[in-house]
């Protein structure tokens, strides 16, 4: 899709003026013959519904140069009907489970998947976590943060963005992109050693992390595999794991451990430089942990998950793939920070072309997208919904993997929440 400067309705406008002028009830779905045409490239709404008042549900049609890709999109009006986003996740940070069923425990109308996760693992003896690659904050609870972005899981990144960057709503209620920090440090005495992770697979090299319960029962040992350059690198042989309860260190131990982690404990793990600084620290020793995440944008976030960034101020962004055509999701927002836009596309081809990450840019910014990000995709790309009248949420694309997929996190709408 080539950009164009020529004023022109979004299909998000389209979808909820189609809703308007058939006079839909909530719930009812109709076929819209509406096309929009940017730079000669067709998009056709072929399906709109009205979900709730403020949330919509869609399918459309684009033509590429390699032919019709089929599409999915949800809209969320965040200034209506109590309609808000939150995280859709498993039980635990280092544990994976398919959409709908996240959506149906959490009680979300609807919902896509979310960030790219270590799905595999080339380390021998060492298995996946399945945990997301960037960060996680849940109605308001600080999950995870970001791995090096060397040792992401996914396409490559446009240039000048990484695994911090996220998709996120503030405390004020307006979505946003934003980048996220981690502001930590653990005290013992007069010594202080800084913290260079939260709940993550992957450790920059001479690093500290901090594991809480959130992370779950999964191995530790991947967070000090792979390098700040290379995800296939060795694990480190310089670890060192500390074991805190109630502020006490308890246990000491050279490689990092696995097993669930009670609520009063705090497991650190160091890799290099970061294994010798624990390394001086003795049981019976006191410790203070102390971490947050900052974001470059205010106020505060309390949904985030992580995203690579493609649209930035309504421009796509420098270096974004132009050859690669794949099945892909994306979570984009209006200027004003109100109204959401989730997209899934689904199959492969012949069925439907698929989206290079180019084309995806563009596709959003014809939504009404001012920022975006790219999500997961391929047989993680999935759209549920739950229509009005119905008990549970189903997916509604025909993923690649002929199945829902077991995915790390997710994007939910929620209505009439607290």
């Amino acid at each position: 899709m080539r950009s164009s400067n020529l004023v022109r309705p979004s299909l998000a406008l389209l979808l909820a003026a189609g809703l308007s002028t058939l006079g839909a009830p909530v719930g009812a779905a109709h076929a819209a013959t509406a096309t929009v045409a940017e730079a000669g490239t067709p998009i056709t709404v072929t399906s709109t519904e009205q979900l709730a008042p403020g949330v919509t549900y869609g399918s459309f049609q684009v033509t590429t140069p390699r032919g019709v890709t089929v599409g999915y999109l949800l809209t969320a009006d965040l200034k209506k009907n109590k309609v808000s986003l939150d995280l859709l996740h498993p039980d635990a940070v280092a544990q994976r489970k398919v959409i709908s069923s996240m959506a149906n425990d959490q009680g979300a109308i609807a919902g896509v998947n979310g960030d790219f996760f270590n799905n595999s693992e080339t380390h021998a003896g060492v298995t996946p976590t399945y945990s997301s690659s960037g960060p996680e904050i849940a109605d308001g609870e600080e999950l995870k943060f970001a791995v090096p972005t060397a040792q992401r899981f996914g396409p490559g990144l446009a240039p000048g963005t990484s695994t911090r960057d996220v998709f996120g709503v503030g405390v004020n209620g307006k979505a946003r992109v934003d980048t996220l920090s981690l502001d930590g440090e653990v005290r013992s005495g007069k010594n202080t050693i800084a913290l260079s992770g939260l709940n993550q697979y992957a450790l920059p090299v001479d690093g500290v992390g901090l594991f809480t319960s959130e992370w779950g029962a999964a191995s530790r040992v991947r967070s000090t595999c792979g390098t700040d350059t290379s995800r296939s690198d060795p694990c480190s042989t310089r670890t060192y794991e500390v074991t805190v309860r109630d502020g006490v260190v308890t246990a000491v131990s050279r490689t990092p451990g696995a097993g669930a982690i009670a609520a009063d404990t705090q497991v650190l793990v160091g890799r290099e430089g970061g294994a010798d600084e624990l390394d001086d620290l003795a049981v019976g020793d006191r410790v203070q942990v102390r971490e947050k995440l900052d974001s470059a944008g205010k106020p505060k976030l309390t949904f985030a998950v992580g995203g690579a960034p493609i649209l930035r101020d309504g421009a796509p962004l420098a270096g974004l793939d132009t050859k690669t055509a794949a099945v892909r999701s994306s979570a984009g927002v209006s200027p004003d920070g109100r109204t959401v836009y989730l997209v899934v596309l689904a199959g492969r081809a012949p069925a439907s072309a698929g989206s290079t990450i180019a084309e995806l840019a563009d596709l959003m910014r014809s939504l009404g997208a001012h920022d975006a990000v790219n999500l997961d995709g391929g047989g993680s790309s999935t759209v549920a919904v739950r229509e009005p009248g119905q008990a549970v949420a189903t997916a509604r694309n025909s993923p690649s993997d002929g199945a829902e997929r077991l995915v790390a996190n997710g994007i939910g709408i929620f209505v009439g929440r607290p």
